[in-house]
């Protein structure tokens, strides 16, 4: 199987994570592999989202990006804090933007401008909140079952 990203592209993904999170107090992870466990994607990211311990941040304002590169099934899911700001249309705008970048098996770049413009919401809704304000969640990727996702 093809990997979804290679090591230069994983790179790139977490160098947007970082640059994301700059100026916000807001947290982003991307989670790949290669089988969805459930039917919805989204009960899926949930699962995900609470096993990486991302409902923790403090303004709740962790944001997941999910994608099961072989079932070809991806969510977005935002927690309370983040959701009640941004509402459903940001996600399904983002959404969108990965699809029409996976579509053309560009895979990096939809991760990465989902990523950034996700991060523009955060800087605008829960901005850095000074030398208190700690990265409360690894940047890296998050991989489930085999990383060949």
């Amino acid at each position: 199987m093809k990997e979804f990203l290679n090591e230069d592209q994983e790179k790139a993904v977490i160098r947007a994570i970082r640059e994301a999170e700059t100026s916000s107090s807001g947290e982003i992870r991307v989670h790949l592999e290669a089988k969805c466990e459930q039917e919805d994607p989204i009960e899926r990211a949930k699962e995900v989202f609470a096993e990486l311990n991302m409902h923790e941040t403090e303004l709740r304002n962790g944001t997941i990006i999910y994608v099961a590169s072989e079932d070809h099934k991806i969510a977005i899911w935002g927690d309370e804090g983040i959701h009640s700001k941004v509402g459903q249309d940001f996600w399904d705008d983002e959404l969108e933007l990965l699809t029409k970048y996976f579509m053309a098996d560009d895979y990096e770049t939809g991760l990465r401008e989902a990523v950034l413009k996700i991060g523009d919401k955060l800087r605008e809704f829960f901005p850095y909140q000074g030398e208190d304000d700690i990265n409360e969640l690894p940047d890296d990727i998050s991989y489930g079952g085999n990383k060949d996702a």
